[in-house]
């Protein structure tokens, strides 16, 4: 099984569709991890001029990252939302697509920050550790070697991860399938 983290930046983005067959081709190997997107940008927006604390957008990331899942599950065939390990893992094992909901599962978990350093990169490797999974691919609409493609937490979520981790950009689309194929290089 690999971990298929893909960006919210590309919820609004022409290459969605495209990700999505890539993805969908590989249904019963692979899982999805969805980003924020607009609805985490909206919590960003919201926190300095509501005043609410790192704790509460924390929460309320972990279910902008469920809406842009929910959204992605009726988008393409064959992708289904999974809120359990347990019911990951039955949807792969039934050929489908899993998009892993991080809410309520990750609330208040106490191996997760509730702030802005842990984003969907380093919950899609926490994901592939209580997995056990063999990889990550971290889809991003950046340069996916910018210093800064990743968050803050993730070289010590990476760091306990035993998989090969990948990161993806707007280029690696046409060759997606390899993507999701055999280990590479850690590329964090």
């Amino acid at each position: 099984m690999i971990v298929v983290k893909l960006g919210g930046s590309h919820a609004l983005s022409p290459l969605l569709p495209g990700w999505l067959g890539a993805i969908g081709r590989a249904a019963g190997r692979v899982v999805v991890v969805p980003g924020g997107g607009p609805f985490a940008d909206a919590v960003r927006a919201a926190q300095p001029v509501m005043g609410f604390d790192d704790a509460a957008a924390h929460d309320m990331a972990l279910l902008a990252m469920a809406q842009y899942g929910r959204a992605l599950t009726c988008l393409a065939e064959g992708f289904v939302c999974a809120d359990t390990l347990a019911a990951v893992r039955e949807a792969v094992a039934r050929g489908l697509v899993p998009v892993w909901s991080p809410w309520p599962m990750l609330r208040a978990h106490p191996d997760i920050p509730r702030s802005w350093d842990v984003t969907s990169d380093s919950l899609a490797v926490w994901l592939a550790t209580a997995l056990e999974a063999r990889g990550v691919v971290l889809i991003k609409h950046c340069d996916p070697a910018r210093e800064d493609a990743v968050d803050a937490a993730f070289a010590g979520f990476a760091s306990r991860f035993g998989g090969f981790v990948r990161l993806a950009g707007p280029d690696d689309l046409g060759d997606a399938e390899a993507l999701f194929g055999a280990p590479a290089e850690t590329a964090a």
